[in-house]
């Protein structure tokens, strides 16, 4: 018998080259850690459809006009592009025109991206010059902002205007370039603009047309080339060359009102620009306005490239906002008004604390059971290879660090365990008969090999058949079941590799335990083996008579089906965001004051209410329709930390 045990240990590799098992648990190891690092996280899988976004604006027209003549030609050239699901258009009153494109889940956003200005292009025939002009914009669409970024000046030096006019000249385009960050949106504001206000009575007198002084602003309003002085080909003995400069364009109001608009040569009369209109320095737009606890401020809305790091976008963005906050003037500072990755880092902080309770119980009842710290020390190596290694699969299947696959992780660990331990549990037995670790080691692997195999076949059978589901639901559970999967397979390798090889180095035979610790064993033993007998003689009782039998199976399904159909339904739980969106809709035609004077109300209104650290207001614009409406007006609720929140009134479903 001795000599067939030693003749079986030489069979089995990895009990005669533990090196091997060792150098490919660390190789796991660090695969799985390198990965790991430069994996998107985010809250949930992306599974939303991806959408690519068309924008156009005609100045001057209603929605009925911007409906007719741009949105029309552009769906009509646009519908029925290759993986399309469904578009929409929304045309406000503001002369913008944005069309939205879902695509098929799945499908590439930048090929589609492509696909849908080529289809621009063919339409670009049948918009208005004017539109044409100021361009029609294809991009991505991005759906909720990943950060709101908000300048303010707490003493009330700057007014909304030079707050969103410094904002676009200084911060705009540093956090445009930051990688992750699709687009940056400005709410509520505007740059700086000459605006022409014309007066009608005036025009109507001179004899003067609104066409006639766009075309005078547009031919005197430019930077004329004047040339070069000595420059080549030049006589021969020049020295020196210069580049004559010319006038600057216009930067005020005074030079702006000198623009002739039209002369009669005739009678030697000329009529200037300040004749015909009102002339100052105000903003692009005055459709919007935001404000910060109802001060005026510069709102900026960040937008995450989808399948970037949201943790790392956000982190980014705070040390370019340090960086650019030593170049701010007095009185201006800025402020995270809304940071949706808050509720992404506690979820992830949950899971990870599961994780660590998960492993705590898990080497607490190995054991437990095991009453021994060698054969218990085996699990806590084995496990974490397995659970870490499986990172390193993630890429390859485009998936995310996210709550769905953390919670993989954590279910997993109790089905990976089982391998470690069923291999441990094999070599004691072999121990207790009077085998060395190495002899029993071996005559185990030959026992468990193969049932460990077909054990972890049989787990990857039920999980595996849920990354064939279609739809979006198929995308949300396929990270869960394929995580546990995956897991699996590498907790199995990790049995029939690295298990033994441990086993083989690291197993005495044990005595009896003494003292405290083995009084406590010997009681657990004896409990433990009687509610084993106890469960052995109820399934006896259950299995002779085979009615028993169906009436217990068919209580428990019946039970299940009851609890089931109690439990309320979802597609994802709600959860609290840390945060609050509210529009705000007043009646057809209603003005930009009216809006805003019904917004500070509801502004005081939101700040008296406990739990809410601030609120940003944008007037004039609803995120439910991404245009801009006078009577409509939309709040970013941020609240405060959920430690400071306790119980469920003070939750965001409570608040």
């Amino acid at each position: 018998m001795a000599a067939h045990a030693e003749a079986s240990v030489k069979d089995f590799f990895f009990v005669r080259r533990p090196t091997v098992a060792i150098v490919l648990a660390i190789v796991l190891v660090i695969f799985g850690l390198v990965t790991l690092k430069s994996l998107p996280v985010s809250q949930y899988p992306n599974v939303v459809p991806p959408g690519v976004q068309i924008n156009a604006t005609y100045p001057g027209a209603n929605a009925l006009a911007v409906e007719q003549s741009v949105a029309t030609p552009l769906e009509q050239q646009l519908n029925g592009v290759e993986r399309m699901l469904y578009m929409r258009s929304v045309n406000a009153n503001d002369g913008t025109s944005q069309i939205r494109i879902d695509f098929e889940v799945g499908t590439d956003l930048d090929m589609a991206n492509v696909l849908v200005q080529n289809r621009v292009a063919q339409a670009q025939a049948s918009l208005p010059d004017t539109v044409k002009r100021l361009g029609v914009n294809v991009k991505k669409s991005l759906s909720f902002p990943l950060l709101l970024v908000t300048l303010r000046s707490p003493n009330g030096t700057y007014n909304n205007a030079f707050l969103n006019n410094y904002a676009t000249i200084n911060v705009i385009d540093s956090l445009a370039r930051i990688s992750g960050v699709g687009q940056v949106t400005q709410f509520g504001g505007s740059e700086y603009a000459m605006r022409v206000w014309l007066k009608p009575d005036q025009l109507a007198k001179l004899g003067v047309t609104v066409s006639e002084v766009q075309q005078a602003i547009q031919q005197q309003n430019v930077l004329a080339p004047a040339g070069q002085i000595g420059g080549a080909p030049a006589p021969p003995g020049t020295q020196f060359s210069y580049v004559l400069r010319t006038k600057d364009r216009f930067d005020s109001a005074e030079q702006f009102g000198e623009i002739v608009v039209k002369a009669d040569a005739a009678v030697g009369s000329l009529v200037r620009l300040k004749d015909v209109a009102r002339l100052e320095l105000g903003t692009q737009y005055y459709n919007s306005s935001a404000r910060f606890n109802g001060a005026d401020a510069a709102v900026l809305a960040l937008y995450q490239i989808p399948g970037s790091n949201a943790l790392d976008v956000a982190k980014n963005v705070r040390a370019t906002l340090e960086e650019l906050k030593n170049r701010f003037p007095d009185d201006i500072e800025y402020v995270i008004s809304l940071d949706t990755t808050k509720a992404v880092t506690a979820g992830i902080d949950e899971i990870v604390h599961t994780l660590r309770d998960a492993v705590i119980l898990v080497v607490l009842v190995v054991f437990l059971f095991l009453q021994n710290w060698r054969a218990t020390l085996i699990p806590i190596l084995v496990v974490p290879v397995s659970l870490i290694a499986t990172f390193a699969v993630f890429p390859l299947l485009g998936f995310s660090v996210n709550v769905l696959s953390l919670l993989g992780l954590v279910l997993a660990i109790g089905i990976v365990v089982d391998d470690a331990i069923v291999v441990v549990e094999a070599v004691m037995h072999h121990m207790e008969h009077g085998a060395s670790a190495r002899e029993a080691t071996n005559l185990a692997m030959k026992e468990v090999a193969g049932p460990v195999a077909a054990i972890a076949l049989i787990l990857c059978a039920v999980f595996v058949p849920v990354v064939f589901m279609g739809g979006i639901s198929g995308l949300f559970y396929q990270q869960f079941a394929v995580t546990i999967a995956v897991s699996v397979l590498f907790s199995a390798l990790g049995a029939l590799t690295l298990t033994p090889a441990l086993c083989a180095m690291l197993l005495r035979k044990s005595e009896p335990g003494r003292g405290v610790l083995g009084r406590f064993f010997s009681g657990f033993n004896r409990s433990f083996d009687r509610a084993t007998g106890m469960y052995v003689g109820i399934s006896g009782f259950v299995a002779r008579k085979l009615v028993r039998g169906v009436f217990v199976f068919g209580a428990v399904i019946a039970g299940a089906y009851l609890c089931g159909r109690a439990l309320p339904s979802g597609f994802i739980p709600e959860e609290d965001q840390g945060y609050i969106l509210a529009n705000m809709q007043l009646p057809d035609a209603s003005s930009l004051e009216r809006t805003a004077k019904a917004s500070r109300d509801v502004e005081r209104m939101i700040l008296d209410t406990p739990g809410v650290e601030s609120v940003t207001t944008v007037d004039g614009f609803s995120l439910l329709t991404s245009s801009s409406s006078s009577n409509t007006a939309f709040f970013f609720v941020w609240l405060k930390p959920w430690e400071e929140r306790p119980g469920l009134l003070l939750s965001s479903f409570g608040i």
